[in-house]
């Protein structure tokens, strides 16, 4: 097993993956702004929001290295290449949808944090990016596909959930909705295109049945973890769940709240309701 990604197997049908709670910053990063800016990229302790995965049978993949060195819920080919030195010698992303983000400096390799504030005051190689790829990206990636194979084989149908955090208002530089108060959650399938709808909409009810504000598929649709994985006429359901950070913590301080026991229970109790499901009637 790589030791950037900590993965660990299950038996039921529902995967879990967090890639952006990393906290593990690589000696060759090369930064230049400051660590405590750079940590608010992260999806801070999702790892401990989902911590009763394992012991519920679900298999668990985590990223151990942060976002900003590398995203792998961007293809490879989200490269912004005005930030390297050299030429890139693969493929280059074409779509508009795919660019806007490149655009905010928010590409497979971060340009800006979320309030505009430049990574680097250098440029990288393609060779460092590159060996960014095969230490994370594709280590990453081949976790998740393996354990939702695997789900699917013993199951005939497999739920993945890409979990992650979000702020409680959008930075400048963080998505097309600058100043976008966000509600509690927002739930993405692309539109459709990643899981059932019906089942989409069962978990947002669920959620919305506890109390919680929902959102769907705006301002977050899911990305590439949730496409790449998915088949939902397979019965490959992939959904993105986007959880609001100042339901479990403070964002400046990056400590847990007293709600954080709430919410980790809320979440246990999702899951387990997600465990007795069978959506192969609603592809």
């Amino acid at each position: 097993m790589s030791p950037s990604i900590r993965c660990l197997p299950g038996s039921a049908p529902l995967v879990l993956d967090s890639p952006h709670s990393g906290t593990t910053y690589p000696a060759d990063f090369g930064h230049d702004c400051d660590l405590a800016l750079l940590r608010q990229a992260e999806d801070t302790h999702v790892e401990k929001l989902y911590d009763f995965a394992p012991a519920l049978g679900v298999a668990w993949v985590e990223a151990l290295f942060p976002r900003s060195y590398l995203d792998v819920n961007r293809n490879t080919t989200e490269i912004d290449v005005s930030l390297l030195e050299d030429e890139w010698p693969h493929p280059v992303e074409t779509d508009p949808v795919l660019l806007s983000k490149v655009r905010l400096g928010k590409g497979l390799v971060w340009r800006y944090t979320d309030d505009g504030l430049p990574l680097y005051r250098r440029k990288l190689t393609a060779a460092e990016v590159q060996q960014r790829i095969a230490r994370c990206w594709e280590p990453y990636h081949a976790a998740v596909a393996e354990a939702i194979d695997a789900a699917h084989r013993r199951h005939g149908y497999s739920i993945h959930l890409n979990c992650h955090s979000m702020p409680a208002v959008a930075g400048s530089q963080a998505t097309e909705f600058p100043g976008l108060a966000h509600a509690d959650f927002v739930i993405g399938d692309r539109d459709g295109t990643t899981a059932a709808p019906a089942l989409s909409a069962h978990l947002c009810g669920w959620l919305r049945g506890k109390g919680y504000a929902v959102g769907y598929n705006h301002p977050y649709k899911g990305v590439e973890l949730v496409r790449r994985h998915s088949d939902p006429a397979r019965h490959r359901h992939s959904i993105q769940v986007e959880l609001n950070r100042r339901l479990y913590m403070d964002e400046k301080t990056l400590e847990l709240n007293a709600n954080f026991a709430t919410l980790h229970q809320h979440l246990r109790e999702m899951v387990e309701d997600l465990l007795v499901i069978d959506p192969r009637s609603w592809a």
